[in-house]
């Protein structure tokens, strides 16, 4: 994965200084590198106005070794790919060293949600859900509230 964004940049450089240190073998230090599954999807919302604006809109799962990822969903206007991986990345390190049954995943969609109606909000929330139902549920990936969608 090629990605600019300096957190993922951290988090390989987290990454590579504990594979060192605990002998990490080669083949699973790849593989933790990069994310099981990533998509990118587009959000088509109609606004208060009538007008449709499209959202981008992602959706990170890191890994399910222990189990299905969980992870949260964002919104802001920062939301990038690399930032959802990095994030998806620290949610399977948290969930294994509080050896949790599951793995990390992170999503969002890039917006700015205090220019947004509540309408608005709802309704691209339901459009990104749609977007990624396939890949969300109890035995895959347990989507929950964070930045900006706690209501």
């Amino acid at each position: 994965m090629n990605d600019d964004s300096a957190l993922y940049q951290m988090a390989l450089r987290q990454l590579d200084q504990v594979a060192q240190r605990i002998h990490l073998p080669s083949g699973i230090h790849q593989r933790l590198q990069v994310p099981k599954r990533a998509w990118i999807v587009a959000v088509p919302t109609v606004m208060d106005d009538g007008t449709i604006s499209v959202f981008m809109g992602y959706r990170v799962q890191h890994d399910f070794a222990l189990g299905p990822s969980k992870g949260g969903v964002r919104y802001s206007p920062h939301v990038t790919l690399g930032d959802m991986t990095a994030l998806a990345m620290s949610m399977t390190w948290k969930c294994a060293l509080l050896d949790l049954p599951f793995g990390g995943a992170m999503g969002g969609v890039r917006c700015h949600p205090e220019s947004l109606s509540q309408r608005e909000l709802e309704h691209m929330t339901r459009r990104y859900t749609s977007e990624i139902i396939l890949s969300i549920g109890p035995e895959i990936d347990v989507p929950a509230p964070d930045l900006c969608t706690d209501e």
